[in-house]
């Protein structure tokens, strides 16, 4: 059976830099608690011409020029993120316009912080069944129009960008390996943005504070190192691989205290674990393929390499992907 490979990764920025000496000036916090809280330093905001599909673009178009693939030959496109730029039609169909990818279909998905993980491995199943299929995989995010800015608690840790990875299928040992992914809607409420307000009376939330992000830090914060840790265990025993074969950990750039004590339930050492959240803070479904092209243009992953991919996010969603590079 054809495996399903990245052959390309893009990603894309805003210009403006949101530096936590700004946000010190903007709620009561400091840069020694966000630091030692999250490990973030700066985040990036976007500003005018940066409108979600407008990131995505410019990702998709860096991962296309990689790949050294014409925007007609896509077939699909699929964005995930949970702040579209608009709710119809899709931010996927605005990229989509925006490339010239006239000959694919487009949809957005929405799995949180774990849309791009769970977005590839259906360009897995596509590629798998027509395996001369290019897909384009994106997770892009403009977070600064969904948070509250009056909470410290949660203005300091988000940040927009995109990142996306062309997928299509090959007959060499490499690729997509397997997946192992996860939802527990039982806990929504402890990461959640609600949707827009009501034009319906009869449907009207009584405690409705507006479309912004809301989160529990503290149990998000054991959700997500606990089904982290499980899930990329649980994948490598699948495939019959030890912790001792992952060349890499690429995980979802959340928050620093959770990054290490994944990596210290995987007994990993720090070579082995991406980390650039110091840049970018939480960019929900761009963390982990901005993370991914950072590492590839930097010559991080070299062919054969077993890397593995983590997530967690709202839902609650997370998983685990498992590739051969």
């Amino acid at each position: 059976m054809s495996k399903a490979v990245i052959i390309g990764t893009g990603s894309c920025v805003p210009s403006r830099s949101l530096s936590n000496e700004d946000l010190e000036k903007m709620v009561e916090t400091s840069d020694k608690w966000i630091t030692t809280r999250t490990g973030i330093k700066t985040r990036h905001i976007s500003g005018p011409d940066e409108q979600n599909y407008q990131l995505a673009s410019k990702a998709a178009k860096r991962a296309l020029e990689m790949a050294e693939v014409d925007p007609a030959d896509i077939g699909l496109i699929v964005v995930a993120t949970l702040s579209p730029h608009m709710i119809m039609p899709s931010t996927a169909c605005f990229v989509q316009a925006e490339i010239g990818a006239d000959n694919a279909f487009a949809y957005d998905l929405n799995a949180a912080c774990a849309g791009f993980t769970y977005a590839l491995d259906l360009a897995r199943h596509y590629v798998q069944s027509q395996p001369g299929m290019k897909v384009l995989v994106i997770g892009s995010e403009t977070l600064s129009t969904r948070v509250d800015w009056q909470d410290r608690n949660t203005c300091v840790l988000f940040g927009d960008g995109a990142g996306a990875a062309v997928v299509t299928g090959t007959e060499e040992d490499r690729g997509i390996i397997g997946s192992k992914l996860h939802s527990d809607g039982n806990h929504w409420d402890l990461l959640y943005m609600d949707s827009p307000e009501s034009q319906n009376a009869d449907l009207v939330k009584e405690d409705w504070q507006g479309s912004l992000i809301r989160m529990n830090g503290g149990d998000i914060f054991k959700h997500a190192v606990r089904n982290m840790d499980e899930a990329v265990k649980a994948l490598l025993d699948r495939h019959r691989f030890s912790i001792d074969d992952l060349d890499l950990l690429i995980p979802h750039q959340a928050n620093i205290r959770i990054l290490r004590k994944l990596q210290e339930r995987l007994k990993l050492p720090d070579e082995k674990v991406f980390v650039n959240l110091h840049k970018y803070g939480n960019t929900s479904a761009a963390s982990i393929p901005i993370a991914l092209d950072e590492a590839n243009r930097q010559g991080m992953l070299h062919k054969g390499d077993l890397v593995a991919l983590c997530t967690f996010g709202g839902g609650l969603t997370w998983g685990s992907l498992l590739l051969r590079w």
